[in-house]
């Protein structure tokens, strides 16, 4: 299936062939205005092509959502653009699939950033969301200050509340959630699965952790370095899963100096 895009054109060297190419791929629930901050910085010296992943924002839904799956959706869209080579910043399950693309195709894939997630099967930890955003009644919702409040029944964090609720859209006088909220949960078990454990890739990987996250343990640390043998820690510090948004100065500082 054709992945929705959005290209940013390097903005001092448009028509320089040499100029690198970044994909950046959203997390769960998420979509590609997640890290346009981010590609507003990285534009000034890359082409990057911010991308909503299947069942996620105004891509094609499906009922699968294996990372396979998803992998090849990026190369499809890859050999669309006619882009032969190129980087990728991914953060959560855009993480997951970052690295599976370079572990799948590692001749086409130059670099990588892993925004808080590692190469591991993880324990449920969105049953709390899924469960919520299910008994969201949206035919009852009028704005999204409603929504918050039914969600706040469910959800403590107002972060986390605000997060789900960027991607709550109207649409014939209805809300409903850009993202596939059905396939989703019938597929969880596989997004946070981990399916390439056979395989390893060997340039350049920067894994920026959230200091207060634990979704990047000591205990991943051997996993990563061996399918990851070049890869480099960051901590964000005070900050949790959602860090890009959280700290997005020092975020982005971090993905730009790699780059560069």
């Amino acid at each position: 299936m054709l992945l929705n895009y959005q290209i940013k054109q390097a903005s001092d060297n448009d028509s320089d062939n040499k100029t690198e190419i970044i994909f950046i791929i959203h997390g769960l629930f998420g979509s590609l205005s997640n890290l346009s901050t981010l590609a507003n910085e990285l534009k000034i010296h890359s082409h990057v092509v911010l991308i909503d992943v299947r069942n996620h924002g105004k891509s094609p839904q499906s009922d699968t959502m294996s990372y396979p799956e998803m992998v090849a959706d990026i190369f499809e869209l890859a050999d669309h653009l006619n882009v032969e080579q190129f980087s990728i910043v991914g953060h959560s399950m855009g993480g997951k699939i970052a690295m599976g693309c370079a572990l799948t195709e590692p001749d086409r894939v130059k670099r990588l950033v892993v925004a808080d997630i590692a190469p591991v099967s993880y324990p449920d930890k969105h049953s709390e969301v899924f469960n919520s955003l299910l008994l969201l009644n949206l035919k009852k919702i009028k704005n999204r200050l409603e929504a918050n409040e039914q969600l706040s029944r469910y959800i403590d964090s107002p972060d986390v509340r605000q997060f789900l609720l960027k991607s709550l859209q109207k649409k014939n006088n209805e809300f409903e959630f850009a993202f596939n909220l059905n396939a989703l949960a019938h597929n969880y078990e596989y997004i946070r699965g981990w399916p390439f454990n056979d395989k390893h890739f060997d340039n350049p990987v920067l894994f920026i952790k959230g200091g207060s996250s634990d979704y990047i343990l000591p205990e991943h640390q051997k996993t990563i370095m061996k399918q990851f043998p070049n890869a480099q820690p960051k901590i964000i510090a005070n900050t949790g899963h959602w860090l890009h948004a959280e700290k997005a100065k020092t975020f982005n500082r971090l993905v730009t100096e790699f780059f560069k």
